[in-house]
């Protein structure tokens, strides 16, 4: 994010001639991971899922871009109430990552096919608290299960993914139960998409949309489906 990571910065390194691959905290080429063996079954009505890996801004744009997911907050996950903003959350010792909130339709697309596009291109899970420029316990790889059958699925994923060697390194994405989930700030809210020629959202969360629109072009959904929150 640009308090954290200056734009000045970005645009040095751009010149210097590292582009968004070498940038981006995913979406560099990873490709072609297997399709969950386990799944979610066939829910009715609009499910939940909270996922971290790096910074907020992202991981919202990319879900955004997905179909079948109706809404995405970016938000504060892992720790208590009354540390769950952004100041304190930058911190690095609050417990809380940064994370996105997805509620989705599981008619249209499964859980198992979002831990996919997480894994793929949202994040990259050997990275451990860190993602690209961004470092700090708050941009740990998280998924927060909501019950036992997301536990269940997100585990034999990592398994699954683990035996076929899909990544040069370990992967180190936690699991572990939600506790709570609190909304940021309304400034933080569809950051990409309200600031897309900003540095850090060119070198960082644009590539991850695109490769979001090259890998998987059956879920991928030009249009962004915003909060829209009132700005303060």
């Amino acid at each position: 994010m640009s308090i954290r990571f200056s734009a000045l910065f970005t645009a040095l390194l751009a010149i210097s001639g590292l582009g968004a691959c070498s940038l981006a905290s995913a979406g560099s080429g990873i490709a072609n991971l297997p399709d969950p063996a386990l799944d979610a079954t066939a829910a009715q009505g609009d499910q939940t899922a909270v996922l971290a890996g790096g910074c907020f801004w992202g991981m919202q744009s990319v879900f955004e871009h997905v179909k079948g997911v109706k809404r995405v907050w970016a938000g504060y996950a892992g720790g208590s109430a009354n540390t769950a903003q952004y100041e304190r959350v930058s911190d690095g010792d609050t417990g809380h990552a940064e994370s996105v909130k997805i509620v989705y339709d599981p008619a249209k697309i499964s859980y198992g096919q979002l831990l996919k596009i997480y894994f793929s291109v949202a994040t990259d899970p050997t990275e451990l608290n860190r993602q690209g420029p961004d470092t700090g316990t708050q941009y740990r790889g998280v998924i927060f299960y909501t019950n036992d059958e997301q536990k269940r699925v997100a585990s034999a994923y990592i398994a699954q993914l683990t035996a076929a060697h899909a990544f040069g390194d370990p992967i180190v994405t936690q699991l572990t139960p939600l506790q709570g989930f609190y909304t940021a700030e309304a400034y933080h809210q569809d950051y990409a998409q309200r600031h897309p020629d900003e540095p850090y959202i060119v070198f960082n969360d644009a590539p991850k949309v695109a490769h979001l629109k090259q890998q998987f072009p059956a879920l991928y959904r030009p249009e962004e489906n915003v909060v829209s929150v009132q700005l303060h």
